[in-house]
């Protein structure tokens, strides 16, 4: 059964592979290159064909705008099954940006730093990484001092998201009330990802102009930070964004002291990151909750729900012991009942959970693969093999979706199917 599902998933992103040298997530609702789905595919490109890992992080890293940004979404491709498109983000407006490469005016949680990482140990040529690292790992450098440098706005550490959709998890409900907040136009658009996926499973028409409002307040700014940060309805600093900041500056140390020479660079990640593991222990942790949660800079609060993203700080190495213990024991009491696969991306004992919805409470397996490494690394062996377990038992049995039902009694994979990160994080977790 192991060789076949990682045959079976080869197969997905060999398919999903484009002449232009990325991979889609999937057919039709997913035509261009995400950010951090790439990063999550190089990793098992890495296990089967090393050059298209290679082009998959060289062509992304090739849209970085000349401010270190790197968008979401790179358009290099036509396609008409997506909205919106480069034509509504209108990257251009950035005095900044990519002048070869259409993209997004917003970002994802910045992986590539530990997926270069990632890629080095999974390599059999280790020279030959090392050398094609030392190509890339500046512009990676140069994403680390944009988010300094232009996202975080008190200078302690935190750097926020100003769209849903920065933080990878895009309909959670811990963004519920914000959108109580604000009072958008009723945008006229048409839809494209409901004619690939059953629209119970995707976030509200009137979601959509949350979405989109908050677009054109950062384009009528041609999408500069500080008006962003001044006037954008949602501004947060996300749990699951910064861990994975952390997590790369270490990664970028790391790389960096072996390719040698470059103590400057080095020295700042350090501070950078004595500083970001401090503030995120300080304002994002909630004792009441036992686990990490958003802040709302808007509203000057945190945002008191559990999720996924609580959980990812166990990757980045960011809790203590004592808190290790406390979010562990937490996901299992909320989220770990015999009756569930873990991790739901959304607590299981709230309203708001939708087991069928997107990111209201579905298993995603990037979430799963990180807080089984981040599980293991702070002992907890058995949960992190139940993770494990339940990631490969899901796709054995519905295939490789972009999510999964969290209710052992109603087997469902839902979204894009032969979803690529599905695919690429299923073949490192059987290779383990």
């Amino acid at each position: 059964m192991k060789e076949k599902l990682i045959k079976q998933a080869v197969q997905v992103l060999s398919n999903n592979f484009q002449k232009e040298g990325f991979t889609i997530p999937c057919k039709g609702l997913y035509p261009f290159q995400w950010k951090w789905d790439s990063g999550f595919i190089a990793i098992g490109l890495s296990y089967f064909n090393i050059s298209n890992a290679k082009k998959e992080i060289e062509t992304l890293l090739n849209a970085q705008w000349e401010n270190g940004f790197i968008p979401h979404i790179v358009f290099h491709n036509e396609s008409d099954t997506y909205f919106p498109g480069p034509d509504f983000h209108q990257s251009n407006l950035h005095f900044l940006s990519s002048k070869e490469y259409k993209s997004t005016g917003m970002t994802q949680p910045p992986v590539t730093g530990f997926v270069l990482q990632e890629m080095l140990r999974i390599a059999s040529d280790k020279e030959g990484m090392l050398q094609f690292i030392e190509t890339q790992i500046d512009k990676v450098y140069r994403n680390h001092q944009y988010f300094y440098k232009n996202r975080d706005i008190y200078n302690e550490g935190l750097v926020y998201i100003y769209h849903n959709w920065e933080s990878g998890t895009d309909n959670s409900p811990i963004w519920d009330d914000i959108w109580e907040t604000m009072n958008p136009p009723e945008y006229d658009f048409e839809r494209r990802d409901t004619t690939h996926v059953d629209a119970s499973q995707r976030p509200s028409k009137r979601e959509y102009d949350y979405y989109l409002h908050i677009i054109e307040i950062a384009k009528e700014h041609n999408y500069d930070d500080t008006k962003i940060a001044e006037l954008s309805p949602f501004l947060v600093q996300d749990p699951l964004f910064n861990a994975m900041l952390i997590k790369s500056n270490s990664a970028l140390i790391g790389l960096y002291t072996k390719l040698g020479e470059n103590e400057e660079k080095i020295s700042q990640l350090k501070k950078w990151q004595e500083k970001s593991i401090k503030a995120f222990n300080e304002k994002l942790y909630n004792e009441n909750l036992g686990a990490y949660v958003h802040y709302d800079l808007r509203n000057g609060k945190q945002i008191e729900f559990v999720s996924s993203s609580s959980f990812s700080p166990l990757f980045s190495g960011i809790p203590d012991e004592k808190k290790a213990k406390e979010i562990v024991n937490t996901m299992l009491t909320k989220f770990g009942g015999e009756d569930k696969y873990l991790c739901a991306s959304f607590d299981p004992t709230s309203s708001r959970f939708n087991p069928k919805k997107y990111w209201r409470g579905p298993v995603w397996i990037n979430l799963n693969w990180m807080l089984y490494y981040g599980l293991k690394d702070y002992g907890f062996i058995d949960v992190a093999q139940r993770v494990k377990e339940d990631s490969i038992e899901l796709i054995k049995n519905d295939g490789f979706y972009e999510y999964f039902d969290s209710r052992k009694s109603n087997n469902g994979g839902y979204g894009g199917s032969d979803f690529s990160w599905s695919a690429a994080l299923i073949i490192d977790l059987l290779h383990i």
